[in-house]
């Protein structure tokens, strides 16, 4: 399922963004509106990449930066799979509006997370 939701990218080769961000984002999104749900497969990187018109390595690292934020498991000999809900899902692509909002305010990470352990 994600596969045909991956077709549907139109990735930005002039877009400021950078290209592996892009579809971290696309991964992310499909994650937040429970088109990719938990324990669902991903497609192979080179698969995803070819879809994309982008290199694996592209891949590769928007799929890391995933599995940092706790959205996608690696399974040695099993492939890639959703761990994150869409709640998560939800969750995380706020709080990176949130920190891109706020660099571009001039405050730190640190800072942002002194503000939010502040919070009731």
């Amino acid at each position: 399922m994600l596969l045909i939701t991956m077709r549907r990218v139109n990735v930005d080769f002039s877009e400021r963004t950078a290209l592996h961000e892009q579809v971290a984002a696309e991964i992310r999104r499909a994650i937040a509106e429970g088109e990719a749900t938990p324990g669902e497969r991903l497609p192979p990187a080179r698969d995803l990449a070819a879809v994309l018109g982008v290199n694996s390595n592209t891949v590769l690292r928007a799929l890391r930066i995933l599995r940092e934020e706790g959205l996608l498991e690696f399974r040695r000999g099993r492939g890639i799979t959703v761990s994150g809900t869409p709640e998560r899902g939800a969750v995380v692509a706020m709080a990176r509006e949130l920190v891109v909002y706020a660099r571009r305010l001039g405050y730190r990470p640190e800072e942002l997370a002194r503000i939010i352990r502040a919070l009731p």
